[in-house]
């Protein structure tokens, strides 16, 4: 490592050379051919897609995307767990992966993939979401008393 250059060696040899970046902690410079092949096919998707995908889904699961997206401090450390959450749609219907996404953030402002699957896995995206009207509660019990009973007669 020089002033201006960081170089890679192995046994011995140079396999390669880098400008040095003086930046941000922690900020990285890589060349796509340096990439595993698995990892260069990344370099095609953006933040701005997934969004758009999730969005076409609801609300709740683009919410959850930009959740993912931002939630590492490399936008593209995120962009497996997008594509994972999206893919869900090749199993699921689309309006439960959005109902699951919704059931997630009601939980938690912080969502893992691994909830949503869960929500889904369990079937708990198919409960009723709506809490029965107090009225209804009161009334299939006999001896709960509700409001009337307790209002005082002028």
């Amino acid at each position: 490592m020089t002033a201006h250059t960081v170089e890679v060696f192995f046994e011995g040899n140079r396999i390669a050379s880098h400008p040095r970046l003086y930046g941000r902690p922690n900020q990285y410079s890589t060349l796509e051919t340096h990439m595993p092949p698995d990892h260069q096919k990344y370099l095609e998707w953006n933040g701005e897609r997934f969004a758009q995908w999730a969005e076409q889904i609801g609300p709740n699961t683009a919410a959850v995307v930009r959740h993912f997206l931002t939630m590492y401090a490399v936008e593209q450390q995120g962009y497996k767990a997008c594509m994972a959450l999206l893919k869900l749609t090749d199993k699921y219907p689309p309006e439960r992966v959005e109902r699951a996404c919704r059931k997630a953030l009601t939980f938690t402002a912080q969502p893992s993939f691994k909830s949503v699957q869960s929500i889904l896995r369990s079937g708990q995206d198919k409960l009723c979401e709506e809490p029965e009207p107090a009225s209804k509660k009161a009334s299939q019990y006999s001896f709960t008393r509700g409001a009337e009973y307790y209002r005082r007669s002028k």
